[in-house]
């Protein structure tokens, strides 16, 4: 086989760029994806932000302030509306966030295929060299070789893919983790507040949601690339976090037993959520090592093969005696 050791060591590169370059057009097209749905949420959320702009603008001036200072609860509905504002700023700055880093992502694998789009021509080119050169040579075995290697460099890209997508749903596994311990603090400072916990909860329970709704972001970011290594694998996915609503804390200028209650079973719908999207993970998770040990299988099967056509006349391995 040294005949064609130079050609195969260039079909080789050849095809690790040609899978280089599908896995970054699958991840373009995921990404594509994404930002599709970062730009819909976002006018949504830029619209609710507008209005909520609009209700402070009315509460400082023009007829409905007229009407809250009759009615004596003026200063009580601008803080609720103002920190109703805030909290839609704050939406929309992440959401503009996720999106340029989503675009970010796009652009850079734009960039990179741009390199890689050549390599295929070049993989059929050098394939279609061998091809002549086995018919040429004649020799034994010489195109079921050549298959072998075609299906081992494929198994190889299947195999790397896969862990990849497994260590991706492992990030974000560890993500979601930190949203589930920060919602838990939540949920025990709110439910000392149920009981009579007063200002102190409200305060911890405020502070554990702020930390609950950036650990969200950090989260969500891992899930688009779990996502965009799923789909590298076959698998369809468009995992969202759910809400971590921080205009809880305004119900603390209104607190009551009430208010409370509603507060205390908000956190716990949250926890449910991010709770469900942990077991998916962990779910796929376990599908992607099974399938990584099938891989591995198969693989190992193609180079046993392999090595009959290469060496016939060498035995098999002996099996290991127990020590």
């Amino acid at each position: 086989m040294t005949l064609f050791s130079g050609l195969d060591d260039r079909l080789r590169e050849a095809a690790a760029r040609m899978h280089r370059a599908e896995h970054v057009r699958r991840l373009r097209e995921t990404t594509a994806q994404q930002i599709e749905d970062v730009r819909s949420t976002l006018e949504e959320l830029e619209a609710e932000l507008a209005k909520e702009e609009r209700d402070v603008a009315r509460l400082e001036g023009g007829l409905s302030a007229v009407l809250a200072r009759l009615l004596g609860n003026r200063e009580e509905r601008m803080e609720r509306e103002r920190a109703e504002a805030v909290v839609a700023r704050q939406r929309v700055d992440g959401h503009r966030a996720r999106l340029a880093q989503l675009e970010a992502d796009a652009a850079a694998a734009a960039a990179e295929l741009a390199v890689l789009d050549p390599a295929s021509r070049e993989y059929a080119r050098l394939l279609a060299e061998k091809e002549q050169q086995l018919i040429r040579g004649g020799g034994p075995g010489a195109r079921e070789l050549a298959d072998l290697g075609a299906a081992l460099d494929r198994l190889s890209a299947d195999l790397r893919e896969c862990e990849e997508a497994r260590q991706a749903g492992q990030g974000a596994h560890e993500a979601l983790g930190v949203v589930l311990r920060f919602l838990g603090s939540a949920r025990d400072a709110s439910t000392f507040d149920v009981l009579g916990g007063g200002l102190i909860a409200d305060a911890f329970e405020h502070d554990r949601l702020t930390s609950a709704d950036k650990a969200a972001w950090h989260a969500q970011r891992a899930l688009d690339v779990f996502a965009r290594e799923l789909a590298d694998t076959g698998i369809a996915a468009r995992p969202v976090m759910p809400k971590v609503d921080t205009r809880w804390f305004v119900d603390a200028f209104f607190d009551n037993i009430i208010s409370d209650v509603l507060k205390h079973q908000r956190i716990e719908k949250t926890r449910a959520e991010v709770k469900d999207l942990v077991r998916w993970v962990r779910e796929t998770g376990a599908y992607l090592k099974a399938r990584h040990r099938q891989l591995l299988a198969e693989h190992s099967q193609l180079m046993i093969r392999r090595r009959e056509l290469l060496h016939p006349a060498l035995p098999p391995p002996c099996p290991r005696a127990d020590r």
